[in-house]
C-alpha cells in the first residue's frame, strides 16, 4: 500500500525559455522561478511557487518524478537564506495570535491570524493551499501544522536532501541525461564533500561525457576518503589505463 506521507524537499528552480521578437531581431530570454516542493507518497511531487515574500503561495502543481527531476533544479541556499527567515517571521505572527487567543483577546487574535494568513494580498485564497481565509482557531491550527513542516531545516533535513539529489542524479544518468545528473551530484557534494559514493557516481557521469580528467579527479577523491572500496579501486585502474592509452597513442599527421 502506498504511503501518503508528506516529505519536504525544499526550494527548487525552473528555467522557462521564451522567444522575444521575430526574424533577425529575435532573442531568447530565460526566466527563473522558484518553487517550494514536497513529495506525497513515493511518486507525486507537489510544486508551489514562492510569492514576493519567498513563502509558498498559489496553485499547487502535481508532477511525476520523471518530469520533476527533468525540469527542476535544487536551490539549497535559497531556502536557507530567504524562505526559511520568511517562514520564521510568519511563525512569530502565528504565536502572537495564539497568545492573544489564549488570553481571550479575540480582536487582537483575529488581527494576528489575518496578518499571518494573508501572505499574498493579491491572492489570499491560495496561501499555503488553504481554500478560504477565515480568522478562526481551526484555520490557525491548520496553518500552525503547515508551518511546523515548512520549518523543518536541520542537519537531518540536509542529509535527506543530499540523498535525494544523489538518487535523482542516478536516475538522470540511467536515462543518459549526463549534464543534469552532474548538476544534482554537485548539489549533493555542496552538503557533504566527504561522501565517496557521490564522488564515484559523479566520476561515472563525467566518464560518460568523455571528460576523463574530471572523472579521474573525482575517483581519486573517492579513494582518498575510502581507499578500500573495491569498485572504486577497479574504476581507478580502468581510468588510469585509459589515460595511459590516450597518452601513448600517436597523434595523426597533417
Amino acid at each position: 500500500m502506498m504511503s501518503d506521507s508528506t516529505e519536504v524537499l525544499g526550494v527548487y528552480s525552473q528555467n522557462t525559455k521564451t522567444n522575444i521578437g521575430t526574424g533577425t531581431t529575435a532573442q531568447k530570454s530565460v526566466h527563473k522561478t522558484y518553487h517550494y516542493v514536497t513529495r506525497v507518497g513515493n511518486i507525486r511531487y507537489h510544486i508551489q511557487p514562492l510569492n514576493e515574500q519567498d513563502i509558498p503561495s498559489g496553485m499547487v502543481t502535481i508532477l511525476s518524478e520523471k518530469k520533476f527531476i527533468a525540469e527542476y533544479s535544487p536551490e539549497i541556499y535559497y531556502y536557507q537564506r530567504k524562505t526559511l527567515p520568511a517562514l520564521k517571521t510568519l511563525h512569530a505572527k502565528i504565536e502572537k495570535g495564539e497568545e492573544a487567543f489564549c488570553k481571550g483577546n479575540l480582536d487582537e487574535a483575529e488581527h494576528a491570524f489575518a496578518d499571518a494568513l494573508l501572505l499574498d494580498p493579491k491572492n489570499p485564497k491560495a496561501n499555503l493551499g488553504m481554500g478560504t481565509v477565515q480568522c478562526s482557531k481551526e484555520n490557525f491550527e491548520k496553518l500552525t501544522e503547515i508551518i511546523q513542516v515548512l520549518l523543518n531545516l536541520d542537519s537531518i533535513f540536509l542529509e535527506e536532501q543530499r540523498q535525494e539529489f544523489n538518487i535523482f542524479g542516478i536516475a538522470l544518468r540511467k536515462n543518459k541525461h549526463y549534464s543534469e545528473a552532474i548538476s544534482f551530484y554537485t548539489k549533493a557534494l555542496e552538503i557533504n564533500q566527504d561522501d565517496e559514493n557521490l564522488h564515484f557516481n559523479i566520476a561515472r557521469a563525467y566518464f560518460d561525457i568523455d571528460d576523463k580528467e574530471k572523472a579521474l579527479s573525482h575517483i581519486e577523491e573517492a579513494l582518498r576518503i575510502n581507499p578500500d572500496q573495491e569498485a572504486t579501486i577497479l574504476f581507478h585502474k580502468f581510468l588510469l589505463k585509459k589515460k595511459k592509452k590516450t597518452t601513448n597513442t600517436p597523434k595523426p599527421r597533417n
